[in-house]
């Protein structure tokens, strides 16, 4: 007689057991579970949110945004990503997109008390205002009896210097959960949110006599009690392999910038025969306006720094490197035309983004 199949374990059970390594601070393991569900779940937006808070957690906030830009893939994207992606984008420095999807979450669940409590202090993080201490009233009006929006209001306000105000609202909290005044210190991911906020107090207590304990920090933190930083261990390796969407972003940046290059300079060109003093002035603009859109497009557009993607592309795939630095040196030529003139300067950024243009299609191959 056989022996009896063992069903599969679901997405969902890798999910749990993921955050049952994390309470441990086994970030490293928690990571793998996620990564061994997402082998027959590759876009479970559930699972992809979880990796990106156990990346936030071991405060690896690029990995994290990778993980959660796949998060909110779906359509319409989950609340949880959204909330995830927000605070990675945060932790990146990208306060504007950051801002946008905060935004978004307060406007598209109005009546949520954890979107609006949640979507307040994403806010409050990118963008501090009356708009965000808005927010975080409301998220009391909603749930009152809820510490955390309590806890929320506090941080808007202390961040507003509005000092009397976050008194109140942090004892408030307390009042309502007592051990929000542990949450700085706790290790899992389940209340990751709250521990976040409480952290971010903790911060802003130094400027204030807020009753909240100062010795907790982030994980890697000097300060970080070391009982806890003992227990932590965080990924070693990444779990999603992103570099050939940064090799796409790469391509895509360089064919637009190659190619703006080359119509900006057969049209300063044309303007010559018109003006010399005109088409110099027209290079400069245009030269100026495509370098600048070139650095904003590569860096918004790669799932990882720059500079990560720039040393791996330079030991495996050299043509697709050096069409990137070809790519952002032949706008200057156009500056350089308008600087001394002479058609040869174009000439030489229509070569240089003639040949960026070429070994994108060869790098191909």
């Amino acid at each position: 007689m056989s022996a009896p199949i063992e069903p599969e374990t679901t997405p969902e059970e890798h999910r749990q057991r993921a955050l049952l390594l994390a309470d441990l601070g086994r970030y490293d393991e928690a990571a793998e579970e996620i990564a061994a569900g997402l082998s027959s779940a590759p876009q479970e937006s559930a699972l992809l949110a979880t990796l990106a808070t156990i990346h936030l957690a071991a405060d690896q906030p690029v990995e994290a945004l990778a993980a959660a830009d796949r998060a909110v893939a779906g359509t319409p994207p989950a609340l949880p990503a959204l909330v995830v992606r927000a605070m990675a984008l945060t932790d990146t420095r990208r306060f504007g997109d950051a801002a946008r999807v905060a935004e978004g979450i307060l406007r598209d669940w109005p009546e949520d008390p954890y979107a609006q409590r949640t979507g307040a202090a994403l806010l409050s993080e990118a963008r501090n205002g009356q708009e965000a201490l808005n927010a975080a009233w409301n998220g009391v009006r909603v749930a009152p009896t809820e510490a955390e929006a309590h806890l929320v209001l506090a941080v808007v306000a202390a961040r507003l210097r509005l000092f009397d105000l976050a008194q109140r609202a942090y004892a408030e909290a307390l009042e309502l959960d007592g051990t929000v005044g542990d949450a700085a210190s706790e290790v899992g991911i389940v209340r990751f949110e709250r521990r976040r906020w409480a952290r971010a107090l903790e911060d802003l207590a130094e400027e204030a006599s807020l009753g909240v304990p100062p010795e907790a920090t982030v994980p890697g933190d000097e300060a970080y009690p070391s009982s806890v930083v003992s227990e932590v261990a965080r990924p070693a390796r990444p779990v999603l392999d992103v570099s050939e969407e940064s090799a796409d972003a790469v391509r895509q940046t360089v064919q637009y910038a190659a190619g703006g290059t080359l119509v900006a300079a057969v049209l300063t060109a044309a303007m010559t025969l018109v003006s010399s003093g005109i088409s110099r002035v027209w290079s400069g603009m245009v030269g100026v306006l495509i370098f600048g859109a070139v650095v904003l497009w590569f860096r918004g557009r790669l799932p990882e720094p720059g500079g990560v993607v720039l040393a791996r592309l330079r030991s495996t795939n050299r043509k697709l490197a050096a069409a990137v630095y070809l790519s952002f040196v032949a706008p200057l030529f156009l500056l350089l035309y308008t600087v001394v003139g002479g058609l040869p300067a174009l000439v030489i950024a229509m070569v240089l983004a003639a040949a960026a243009e070429l070994l994108v299609i060869t790098s191909r191959r």
